[in-house]
């Protein structure tokens, strides 16, 4: 046989109808088995497992070459398709009914035993899946995450191909603009002390090309963030892009509600509802205390505080003096597997989102039970009971604190409280449009507004004299789009008029020099007949990660970081030579 030889088939590829066939397979072993005359040995591509046979009566020189090789070896085998024994059928295996009885053999590369074993289940150290990474994604699972995210990936441009959108790339090397988080910065060696920085978005830019008359535009795009990383970020992270001219909320909802459903149905053969419902931001935040609600979960806020109002009990009394809101959580049927301690823990769930504590009632067939019952009368109660449609078996949970704190603790005890019980319904993908986001937000901390989403999102029209009057009121035309409780893509309205963008910049505190620096292209930009656009930016990672079922972004991407920014392969970050820096005009030992 030749030492390249020339494959004809994949390893997943075989059936019945190819009995009797000559072919020739390439690929790595599996496992290697040997039943004294006879060698079986599981051969593995991408693809899947064929079995092959390697008996000593059908070539003697091909049985003793295999004598010599372990599991990972790369082999390559010409033989021909037979059918197994009835009894050897492997119903598990798309190739099991079938094995390739071998007349030539070729080693095409030896292994060393490797470190971490892709293909047998095992607590292995992540910091040592990472390290080996190129094993580590031999792994069906790995191998199964990274062709979906294909899949996706592929339905994606094929779906806005047919709306229209033409495919752009925008530079990786660009100006350093402040967007909420750290740039990586790049050293310019032929502008000494200048430096370019890597996009944290293509923002700008898909902006100049509405500009340009390039009307619809996405792009598949790298993006990076210098920040502390947690489970679903990384420093570089994958976007679909997309910006439209001539748009509005109504025609872009429409589009991405159609891309994803053909996503569900090409990438899990799922049919998923359309259109997605719509919740504004502040109703979301009272019913559920979060902009990116799980409606999986049939458990809503409900605020007290009327009812609560002129209770002893100081906690509540103090609470409502103060301006604070007192809301709580009905949890349906749970009296009785919610013991003591499980209340505890919630407790200290609450705790860790800065409330100071969670009060909670049962309800019982013919009583109440807690330890706060004697501070309300009884019309109180009957109330409470009422407006939370608490019944017998149910378990009521409060928060009583300032806004913010009620509906952070209240956010996480609704998911704290669904995994506990098993409440999530995880036959169901819930799809949500969230709307109406306020357009800034003030730090307290700096004595500043905030941009909401970013500073080029566009206010509603009937809000726009209220930039200096009540900014806080201004509602933004952006929009989030959120599954299962994870926010996958978000978007806005743009500003496309250089007045407007100039209200923004001056409520954010950016000078006319500063905006001048920093935004110059984009301003001058808008002076030239800029159209109406809007965009959305989808989170290819996330949406890869849900789909396929993963715990992390890291298991749906073939190079992750660590959550030090840390690539276990490559060793990178690393030193630079000194070289290099002198080259650049750096110095290393700065502090």
């Amino acid at each position: 046989m030749s030492s390249e030889p020339q494959r004809t088939h994949h390893c997943g590829e075989l059936s019945e109808k190819d009995i009797d066939k000559k072919v020739t397979l390439c690929g790595w072993v599996h496992t290697r088995r040997d039943h004294g005359g006879l060698i079986f040995v599981d051969l593995w591509d991408k693809y899947g497992l064929t079995q092959v046979v390697l008996n000593p009566q059908i070539d003697q020189l091909a049985h003793e070459h295999a004598q010599s090789i372990r599991g990972n070896f790369v082999i390559g085998v010409l033989g021909t398709v037979r059918s197994r024994p009835d009894d050897m059928i492997n119903a598990k295996l798309k190739t099991g009914k079938i094995e390739v009885y071998v007349d030539e053999l070729s080693i095409l590369n030896q292994s060393k035993t490797p470190p971490i074993s892709p293909w047998e289940p095992q607590d292995t150290a992540e910091a040592l899946r990472l390290k080996y990474r190129f094993l580590d994604l031999r792994g069906p699972e790995l191998q199964k995450n990274l062709k979906m995210r294909y899949d996706i990936t592929r339905t994606t441009r094929n779906v806005l191909d047919c709306h229209g959108f033409m495919e752009i790339e925008t530079p990786m090397l660009t100006k350093s603009t402040p967007e909420g988080a750290r740039d990586y910065l790049v050293p310019s060696r032929l502008n000494p002390q200048k430096f370019y920085a890597l996009p944290q978005s293509p923002q700008l830019f898909k902006q100049i090309l509405m500009v340009s008359g390039m009307d619809k535009y996405f792009q598949i795009v790298k993006c990076f963030r210098d920040e502390d990383l947690r489970q679903d970020r990384q420093p570089e992270f994958t976007q679909i892009d997309i910006e439209m001219s001539f748009g509005n909320e109504k025609i872009l909802f429409q589009m991405i509600e159609e891309m994803m459903a053909k996503i569900f149905k090409e990438v899990l053969n799922e049919k998923i509802p359309t259109p997605f419902p719509t919740l504004k931001y502040q109703e979301a935040i009272d019913r559920f205390g979060t902009d990116k609600p799980d409606m999986r979960i049939d458990m809503e806020i409900v605020d007290l505080a009327e009812i609560v109002r002129g209770t002893k009990f100081k906690v509540f009394a103090q609470v409502l003096e103060s301006g604070g809101q007192i809301r709580a959580l009905n949890i349906k049927n749970s009296a009785d597997s919610l013991s003591r301690k499980a209340l505890d823990d919630l407790t200290e769930v609450a705790k860790t989102y800065g409330a100071k504590g969670m009060a909670w009632i049962k309800v019982q067939e013919n009583e109440l039970q807690s330890p706060i019952i004697k501070f309300f009368d009884q019309e109180m109660l009957d109330r409470m009971l009422e407006k939370l449609q608490s019944k017998p078996g149910d378990t009521i949970v409060f928060i009583a604190d300032t806004p913010k704190i009620v509906a952070d603790a209240l956010a996480h005890l609704r998911l704290a409280i669904a995994k506990l019980l098993n409440l999530v319904d995880e036959s169901k993908n819930a799809f949500i449009w969230v709307t109406e986001f306020p357009l800034v937000e003030y730090d307290e901390i700096e004595k500043r507004h905030h941009a909401m989403h970013h500073p080029f999102t566009a206010p509603r029209e009937e809000d726009l004299d209220k930039f200096e009057s009540d900014p806080r009121s201004i509602k933004a035309r952006a929009y989030d789009l959120v599954l299962n409780g994870n926010e996958i893509g978000g978007g806005s309205i743009r500003i496309h008029q250089k007045e407007v963008q100039e209200k923004m910049f001056k409520l954010l505190g950016i000078g006319k020099e500063e905006a001048e620096a920093k935004f110059g292209f984009l301003l001058d930009a808008l002076q030239y007949g800029a159209p109406p656009h809007c965009g959305i930016a989808m989170g290819l990672d996330r949406i890869a990660m849900l789909l396929t079922g993963a715990d992390s972004i890291r298991d749906v991407i073939a190079f992750p970081k660590t959550q030090k920014a840390t690539c276990m392969m490559t060793q990178a970050p690393s030193d630079i030579d000194k070289k290099q820096l002198k080259e650049l005009k750096l110095k290393a030992d700065l502090s």
